[in-house]
């Protein structure tokens, strides 16, 4: 091998080498950001600091225990309340059904579309109670949505992720779930966004 091909390879190695250097990954460098869904959901916001959105969104309470004993999936998750302080046992609040949920965020285009019907169905003469649930959302955002569209709908968040797991619930939203008198949740499916309250009520009444 001739002197130039000798000092050629022997820079193509070292230039090579340092390339592996400088991308390999060090213990003292920051983690790459990441987007709030891939890091779940994002980080709890006191009750403090809810308040003007809150009263913005018009301060809807959630429901409180039935005072029968629940059961299934749902029973002894425990979630905050969005439009109020407090946290709500979900199974408790909803053990007797049937009722509906509705799985929701503020980042949600579809579900923009259909809160207001659902809104319409809850104020219906012997409809079912209807629960909110926002996910992988900020409560701000979704309280601001809530006030911007004149819905006012019982809603808890989900920070750990309990409801989405306890009703499996899928990646695209929105999703709703009619939970029975024996505590079993059915997913409404297909799972197209409702556009009337009259779709809300086929479905309880298909479901219940």
């Amino acid at each position: 091998m001739r002197r130039s091909e000798v000092v050629t390879t022997v820079v193509v190695a070292v230039l090579a080498a340092v390339a592996v250097f400088a991308l390999w990954p060090r213990d003292d460098a920051p983690a790459p950001e990441r987007p709030p869904a891939a890091t779940g959901e994002p980080a709890p916001v006191p009750d403090a600091e809810l308040a003007d959105a809150r009263a913005a969104a018009g301060s809807v309470a959630c429901p409180g225990p039935t005072g029968t004993a629940p059961a299934g999936p749902l029973a002894g998750v425990t979630v905050p309340c969005l439009g109020a302080p407090g946290v709500v046992d979900v199974g408790a609040a909803l053990a007797g059904g049937p009722a509906l949920l509705n799985v929701w965020a503020s980042w949600c285009e579809p579900c923009r579309d259909e809160l207001p019907a659902l809104v319409e169905y809850a104020a219906r003469p012997g409809a079912v109670p209807v629960l909110g649930i926002d996910v992988r959302d900020d409560p701000r955002a979704a309280l601001g949505l809530l006030a911007e569209l004149g819905v006012a709908l019982p809603s808890v968040t989900d920070p750990d992720g309990a409801l989405r797991a306890a009703l499996d619930v899928p990646p695209a939203l929105p999703a709703s779930y009619v939970v029975r008198a024996d505590g079993t949740a059915v997913r409404v499916d297909p799972p197209t966004p409702f556009a009337t309250a009259d779709e809300v009520a086929e479905a309880v009444e298909r479901l219940s």
